[in-house]
């Protein structure tokens, strides 16, 4: 038996333990995950605004955030969460000795993301006009110095959300809603198949799995024994 095989088996046995309604709805909150668009956050030092980045996107469908910690560590409010990190993938770049920027980066492009940099000034392109086509990765900056240098240098377009008061920017948590909102928005409603693969689906229900079921870890323990 591989461990494909084994893997459904599980999610087979850890099932029984779940009723119904909250089977149905894991299935439809799988249908509805996208890695196309992701959110990338660099260096940022509040945890009411990373915790409500996590929340905004897991209600969005959104299954991945990267997190640069260069000089801040990623730090969360449970208050703000609501428990959203719990069916999210967070992937953090903290490398000793390396440019966590340029390694998150390098990272993302290679699993095919275009990388875009939010920036107040007005000579990215409006949020509400960005291609989705490709897969998109969008970079916020840290609250007080925004994007960082390297950040801009090496990403492909700045972006920016078209401003109409005498204000310069948006709150970062409220900027990561409103940008998310309008990527997730037009990709639903295109042709593009945003959806996840099979078996990143079959991967994300067993860790759900998991984490729904109470003491999860003895009952796959015991059942893998008795399959043996």
């Amino acid at each position: 038996m591989d461990q494909t095989e084994q893997n459904q088996l599980v999610v087979d046995h850890l099932l029984q333990f779940v009723t119904d309604r909250r089977r149905s709805v894991m299935e439809h909150v799988l249908s509805q995950r996208t890695r196309h668009i992701t959110l990338v956050l660099e260096d940022i030092y509040q945890s009411q605004n990373a915790s409500a980045a996590v929340r905004t996107c897991e209600c969005l469908g959104i299954q991945d955030l990267h997190v640069i910690e260069k000089q801040s560590s990623y730090s969360v409010n449970k208050k703000v969460l609501k428990g959203s990190n719990k069916w999210m993938t967070i992937v953090k770049y903290k490398e000793k000795n390396q440019d966590n920027t340029l390694l998150c980066y390098q990272r993302l492009r290679a699993a095919g993301y275009k990388i875009l940099v939010t920036d107040p000034l007005p000579d990215g392109i409006p949020i509400n006009e960005v291609p989705i086509d490709q897969k998109i990765a969008l970079v916020m900056g840290n609250e007080l110095e925004g994007i960082s240098e390297i950040a801009l240098k090496n990403a492909d377009q700045k972006v920016n959300i078209p401003m109409f008061g005498f204000t310069e920017s948006f709150n970062i948590s409220v900027s990561a809603a409103i940008c998310l909102h309008t990527l997730v928005s037009k990709l639903r409603n295109s042709s593009v198949q945003w959806q996840l693969e099979k078996s990143e689906v079959e991967q994300l229900r067993l860790e759900w799995l998991r984490k729904m079921v109470r003491r999860s870890d003895l009952l796959e323990d015991e059942f893998l024994r008795s399959i043996r």
